[in-house]
């Protein structure tokens, strides 16, 4: 999924974004737990709103909601390796 950052939370239990699509619709994207999502090299300053996102995860099952489990985040020209042992071919 690609957008645009409309709001970053970093709390437990697990940090999250906000993510406006082209489309228009606003997404819940979920990181891993906070020092899973530091570990990642991803921290509260890594994002702001307005900044250009690429997100790859794991949709909801229920596909009313507008929420994914983030594996891998891009923000800024950077990667962050959430869960490296679910990318199946990292981007780099």
């Amino acid at each position: 999924m690609a957008g645009t950052v409309q709001r970053v939370q970093i709390s437990p239990p697990h940090p999250t974004l906000e993510v406006k699509t082209a489309e228009g619709a606003v997404w819940r994207v979920e990181l891993g737990n906070p020092s899973q999502t530091e570990r990642s090299g991803f921290t509260a300053a890594s994002a702001k709103p307005g900044d250009a996102i690429t997100a790859i995860g794991n949709r909801d099952r229920d596909t009313s909601q507008r929420r994914m489990k983030a594996v891998q985040i891009q923000v800024g020209g950077k990667t962050y390796d959430l869960y490296p042992e679910r990318i199946q071919n990292p981007k780099r």
